[in-house]
């Protein structure tokens, strides 16, 4: 590494993230910072100071003086230090040690810097979990609402991409915040079993700890303890050099998850907002652009958007298992460079998917005259279920109804297909072999897929009670 590897300012002359300044909120960029982990850091160092000065290894003095300056990181002096060394922790314990001349001699006695890394960054973790849970709780108080607004709203369900069945457009929504709330559940899970390496030394025998705290009134485990519970962070039992790297693999798939669920509405909405159906729309500005070169485009970016990222983030769990897998005997460095990027990246991706899908959520168009139109086209042909059902109710032979209606059905599609009126109402209530059976006013009301439904309304209604009662119990 060399001082042109360690700029100390950017701007776009230079290749810089798209996270450090397009995708992704500023809080979630902060906790994953530079300047942030060092702060971390040195809480860790002040953390271990405090329980080595109840051992009497260290002063009172040499811990106050590591507390007054645990905020001054100093990433330029830092960056200098790291280009000489080649160790980015070691070169913040010497720009650390500078600041502290009482108790500069202390930082880090006993520690290795896994003790030290891996703490913070399940600290940061834990912080940008409950970051990326409080959006998506947010997320799921709108669309609860949505939900509620849209619960009896009827329109074409389609199977295969093909009309099949009328639903409601609140059930439809149900079925998405359905999922969100299982990942939800999944990330308050995960948060509630982070754990970080604990204090247990190179190889996580503690050994060093052991040899340090000999003839004094602290064991290893007690320190330890009292370290974490300052951290107000649990430890594994078992560690090696790391905490199991298994951990990481848990995370990424929990934002998998979520980010596969929101990539799923994303797609739907990508549909529905094509004017085949016409049926939803994404939020377009007044001023906003659709296309360079067509001006009457309204493309739905933002569900575009979405569905990208949400594609990089499913990608990145094989990062996180191979790190797993490949950490060999009691720890290989071949996961620390793309952990510098893998769990960042995934964040601030997830955070941008979740603004992004709460701003589309909030102005969201639901356009009825779309969604009426096309239940006038094609809902006609579900409702001939219940035609169906009633005919033989009344007497009539279900083989041979069935096949009276698939003859006028394939009628009306062709009639349909060449741009005419759908004949298929007036088929059905003119045909002899029907109206033998059944009136045509019933036939006619048989026919209104408006009515058939089921209790798709109910039960879309109980899951946004259920979402909204989850969401207070756990604010």
């Amino acid at each position: 590494m060399n001082n042109q590897n360690l700029p100390n300012t950017f701007d776009h002359e230079t290749f810089i993230s798209p996270f450090t300044w397009r995708y992704g909120s500023q809080p979630m960029r902060t906790i994953w910072s530079e300047a942030h982990k060092r702060r971390l850091w040195r809480r860790i160092w002040v953390a271990l100071a405090e329980a080595q000065e109840r051992a009497g290894l260290v002063t009172a003095a040499q811990v106050a003086d590591l507390r007054a300056h645990q905020h001054a990181v100093d990433l330029d002096r830092a960056h200098q230090i790291e280009s000489e060394i080649k160790h980015d922790l070691m070169a913040e314990v010497k720009t650390y040690a500078e600041q502290c001349t009482i108790g500069g001699g202390i930082i880090h006695l006993g520690a290795t810097s896994m003790d030290v890394e891996d703490n913070a960054e399940v600290l940061r973790l834990r912080d940008a979990l409950n970051n990326i849970a409080e959006t998506t709780r947010t997320v799921l108080t709108t669309l609860a609402d949505w939900i509620e607004r849209e619960a009896d709203h009827v329109c074409m369900a389609f199977t295969h991409l093909q009309p099949a069945e009328p639903t409601t457009v609140g059930y439809r929504m149900a079925g998405y915040a359905q999922d969100l709330l299982h990942d939800y559940t999944t990330l308050q899970s995960v948060m509630a079993d982070l754990r970080g390496k604990g204090f247990k030394g190179a190889v996580g025998t503690a050994a060093s700890y052991h040899e340090l705290l000999a003839n004094t009134p602290l064991t290893p485990a007690a320190m330890e303890s009292q370290i974490m519970e300052s951290l107000n962070l649990q430890s594994f039992l078992i560690a090696t050099q790391t905490y199991p790297r298994r951990q990481d693999w848990d995370i990424l798939n929990s934002l998998a998850g979520l980010a596969m669920t929101l990539y799923r509405l994303a797609f739907d909405l990508r549909l529905l907002q094509s004017p085949v159906f016409g049926e939803w729309a994404e939020p377009f500005g007044s001023a906003q652009v659709g296309s360079s070169a067509m001006p009457f485009k309204r493309n739905p970016i933002n569900a575009e958007n979405i569905d990208s990222l949400a594609r990089y983030v499913a990608a990145l769990p094989r990062v996180a298992w191979d790190n797993a897998a490949h950490n060999l005997l009691e720890r290989t460095l071949d996961d620390s460079a793309n952990r510098r990027l893998l769990f960042p990246e995934a964040f601030l991706a997830v955070d941008e998917i979740l603004h992004r899908l709460q701003r589309v959520l909030s102005g969201l168009r639901i356009d009825d005259h779309a969604i009426q139109r096309n239940l006038n086209t094609y809902g006609i042909f579900a409702a001939t279920e219940r035609l169906l059902m009633a005919a033989v109710r009344a007497g009539g032979n279900r083989q041979e109804l069935h096949e009276v209606i698939r003859e006028h059905s394939l009628a009306a599609w062709e009639a349909l297909r060449t741009g005419a009126e759908n004949p298929l109402r007036t088929r059905l209530c003119a045909d002899s072999r029907l109206t033998a059976l059944l009136p045509v006013e019933h036939i006619n009301e048989l026919l209104r897929a408006d009515a058939y439904v089921g209790d798709a309304p109910q039960r879309a209604r109980m899951l946004a009670a259920h979402l909204k009662e989850r969401v207070a119990a756990s604010s």
